[in-house]
């Protein structure tokens, strides 16, 4: 019989096979210049579409995209594991880069769709001429682990000249 050792963390569980006991997970920091836009739509359109002449199925289909929107902002997430930066949004998105490619790190508020649930980003450059976006919660935290695995990793923060 194989035993699994679980980590729990807000809804999603890991076995060993995903996710080894040394990784460290840094969820995404949820910024309010995105909460506060996606709940205002939504309440406008889910009070418009009760309003008067109920309209349930526009009601239903609101609350599913306010369920799926919710789904994703929890299950935003980012893990070191040894080598390893693994970047997870929903079901959507499950990026593996190996931390050696990492060549660049900075601050930015790119508003380009991303697995990040905050405007407040690190752009991470990796590879050739890759690039994603991500928000972790404790960026000085997730930069210093970073640097810790590659040393090489430029790191350019707000009001910085680079490091």
């Amino acid at each position: 019989m194989t035993e699994h050792v679980f980590i729990f963390m807000s809804i999603k569980v890991f076995t060993c096979n995903q996710i080894s006991l040394m990784a460290r997970v840094y969820k995404s920091k949820i910024g309010l210049e995105l909460t506060i836009p996606v709940t205002l739509v939504l309440g406008t359109v889910l009070v418009l579409s009760v309003w008067e002449k109920p309209r349930w199925v526009g009601a239903l289909v609101v609350l599913a995209v306010t369920g799926f929107v919710y789904y994703i902002f929890t299950t935003t997430y980012y893990v070191i594991d040894q080598n390893i930066l693994r970047v997870r949004s929903g079901f959507f998105i499950d990026l593996k880069i190996n931390i050696q490619d990492i060549h660049a790190i900075s601050e930015t508020r790119n508003p380009l769709s991303a697995p990040a649930t905050s405007l407040d980003r690190l752009e991470i450059r990796y590879a050739h001429r890759s690039m994603v976006l991500i928000s972790p919660k404790d960026k000085v935290g997730f930069i210093r682990e970073i640097r810790g695995i590659n040393p090489h990793v430029v790191v350019r923060l707000k009001g910085d000249h680079g490091s």
